[in-house]
């Protein structure tokens, strides 16, 4: 059993934050976060595949080798992408600035940023930003910690549970950015999670991988990853449990639990405040021969632009699936695949099944609505979140960077 709490990122014994106006943003808003452990943490992290990876994405790999972090240091506004080696020596300045402030070491700093590509950070304003912040640090700084990640999200992305390990009280907490520019080939966009859990580096990597694999791998909006993707988890200890070195344990099973329903609960969050959406669609595909058929029979569905607009259109075009499950590459059988929106059956064997046209237009009108795909040729199943393509996710990304 867990239960909600509050305090968000600093929820968790041990962990302080701060978020601060260092004037990177146009906007004037918050735009650089440090998260703190007072005590080193075991860590583990997964990051972008995009081979044009950012420089602090570089560098923060490099960091995580050593198997424990004190500190995350992020800045949103300009991302550190194809900026050569200049980039990397900004964020590498940004790992020993806050190291400094910190007074920890500097391998001790994953170090993060969000915004537009090819530009360089202004660190004037960076290392400014990551000096205030460092002194500003408090139980309480999670919302402008929160705030300084962000960039074209419209809401706060964060969740933080409370729930027992041998008969210890254990808090996990989380926070993410991400609206646009969303595929998920490790995890998507910018999440950092943070407990107080006593854990190993080797066996949280482990978990980090199972909970991503059922939740940030299982998100689209765009179809594009990110040069600057990356989630990471803070495990200090604080707790007091019995450390959990090994998967098979129980107190392993429940903290897995609890990380997925972590990542869960934000990817679902970063689908839900997709740039311009307006429908927040869930995909589930059942009777397939193994799970790996049936994720990509449910994301062939949620990346077709065709799919995406004919939800936003509130047009049942049941065509554009059926075509997106054929085209997916999966063992699949026109004769044996069933299709409901909503619950309602419109499409059976193959062919339409004449469904009330009333009670359709209704489900295609909602916020949210569900996508069941039956294929009959197993018993695996997986499920894909997503969202529409709207006429303002045209203007969003069209205007970016002008």
């Amino acid at each position: 059993m867990s239960k909600n709490i509050t305090g968000g990122i600093c929820a968790p014994q041990g962990f302080k934050a701060a978020g601060v106006k260092a004037g990177i943003k146009k906007s004037g808003k918050e735009d650089v976060s440090i998260i703190y452990s007072e005590v080193p943490a075991a860590v583990a992290a997964m990051f972008t595949t995009n081979a044009m990876a950012a420089a602090p994405v570089i560098v923060s790999r490099q960091a995580v080798q050593n198997g424990t972090i004190q500190a995350v240091a992020v800045n949103s506004g300009c991302a550190n992408a194809s900026t050569g080696e200049q980039g990397l020596i900004d964020a590498k300045t940004m790992a020993e600035v806050a190291a400094t402030a910190l007074g920890i070491a500097k391998d001790e700093v994953i170090v993060a940023s969000t915004g537009i590509i090819g530009v360089n950070l202004p660190m004037d304003k960076v290392t400014a930003g990551i000096k205030k912040a460092a002194g500003e640090l408090s139980k309480d700084g999670y919302a402008k910690a929160l705030k300084g990640i962000m960039t074209t999200d419209t809401f706060e992305k964060e969740c933080a549970y409370e729930f027992e390990l041998n008969g210890k009280a254990v808090r996990i907490a989380g926070i993410a950015k991400g609206a646009g520019m969303i595929h998920p080939n490790m995890a998507t966009m910018l999440c950092f999670i943070t407990t107080d859990a006593a854990i190993s580096p080797a066996v949280l990597k482990e978990a980090l991988n199972e909970a991503v694999n059922l939740s940030f791998h299982m998100i689209t909006v765009d179809g594009d990853t990110s040069t600057n993707d990356m989630i990471s988890v803070l495990a200090n200890g604080k707790a007091g449990n019995k450390l959990i070195d090994a998967k098979a344990s129980s107190d392993y099973q429940k903290f897995v639990a609890m990380l997925k329903q972590v990542c869960i609960h934000l990817a679902k969050q970063v689908v839900q405040d997709g740039e311009g959406a307006t429908k927040f669609l869930e995909i589930t595909v059942r009777g397939a021969t193994d799970f790996a058929d049936a994720k990509v029979v449910a994301m062939a569905v949620a990346k077709s632009p065709l799919v995406k607009t004919a939800f936003f259109g509130q047009d049942p075009n049941w065509g554009r699936i059926l075509c997106a499950v054929g085209y997916s590459g999966a063992k699949v059988d026109q004769t044996n695949t069933t299709l409901a929106l909503g619950g309602i059956t419109i499409v059976k064997g193959g062919v339409d099944s004449k469904p009330d046209i009333h009670a359709l237009n209704k489900v295609m009108g909602e916020r949210e609505i569900k996508v069941e795909i039956e294929l009959g040729q197993g018993t695996a199943e997986a499920t894909v979140w997503t969202c529409d393509f709207s006429y303002e996710y045209v203007k969003i990304n069209a205007d970016y960077s002008t």
